[in-house]
């Protein structure tokens, strides 16, 4: 099984480079990070996990210039963003970013996206809440058409580009209805999530990776119903506490790698977290 991690970075944290040498010379399978770009002072949604929201989710890196930065000083750490809140980009803008790192990186970059569940954030992006999933497909739809080999038009019910010379391409080739790079769909489990996932997805980034042993069945179903290869079906446990019992029972499911959450903090700290992580690789 592959391990990979997550974490928080900020201005207070490690640095993206500190960590991308530590992560790749400890065997460490890949760096995923996520994304806030502010958050709204006025906040009325609540924290999904319960509780204050902590700081870190204010002062996250920018996730593309800190995987970049990884990038430059790894030669095989896979890079990841977890997750892109692709309502909130312009769709353009991001498909150059996204086809960018994974050119230079040598096909090491997932794009892991998501919908989102801060309502404030994404109101200061223009986005209307109730239509957000619909809006997340039209752009991942227009960035495939940049994407492709040939300049492809496309237009959507949120937005549309013309026929287009659009470079650099990203390095990992077409696979069935995914053009671009790796793509991973967080998200809770349920139909809605799973149609979403089997029509342009690589797979299913779940938050903890609680439930999947009944969740798991059900995106099977609908992957292969969908006509995808039950083979290229790519399950990745996000954002997990790790134990030797868990993992087994991953592994048992399947599931070929998980993302261990790292803390939101320095370099002790982290370094610490990684040697104990170690009994894992």
């Amino acid at each position: 099984m592959r391990i990979a991690t997550t974490i928080f970075l900020t201005d207070e944290t490690i640095t993206p480079v500190r960590l991308a040498h530590q992560l790749e010379q400890r065997g460490f399978a890949g760096l995923y990070l996520p994304e806030h770009t502010h958050i709204p002072v006025s906040r009325q949604t609540p924290y999904p996990a319960g509780g204050e929201l902590p700081p870190e989710y204010g002062r996250t890196l920018d996730p593309f210039v800190a995987l970049a930065q990884a990038a430059a000083v790894t030669e095989r750490l896979a890079l990841g963003t977890g997750i892109t809140l692709i309502a909130q980009h312009d769709p353009i803008d991001l498909a150059k970013q996204s086809a960018t790192l994974d050119h230079l990186s040598a096909g090491r970059f997932t794009l892991g996206l998501g919908f989102g569940w801060n309502v404030e954030e994404a109101a200061d992006h223009g986005v209307d809440w109730r239509t957000r999933r619909d809006l997340v497909r039209d752009r991942m739809a227009l960035m495939r058409a940049l994407w492709s080999d040939e300049p492809t038009a496309c237009e959507g019910e949120f937005g549309s580009v013309q026929a287009s010379h659009a470079y650099p391409k990203p390095f990992q080739r077409p696979r069935g209805p995914v053009v671009g790079p790796r793509t991973l769909i967080g998200g809770a489990a349920g139909p809605k999530l799973f149609a979403h996932i089997a029509q342009y997805a690589d797979g299913w980034l779940p938050i903890g990776g609680r439930g999947l042993t009944e969740s798991v069945p059900k995106l099977r179903t609908a992957w292969e119903s969908a006509g995808r290869d039950p083979k290229d079906l790519q399950v990745v446990p996000y954002a997990v506490l790790p134990g030797a019992g868990k993992l087994a029972h991953y592994a048992d499911l399947g599931i070929e790698e998980v993302v261990l959450q790292l803390p939101p903090a320095g370099e002790a700290e982290v370094l610490r977290t990684l040697d104990a992580y170690a009994e894992y690789l």
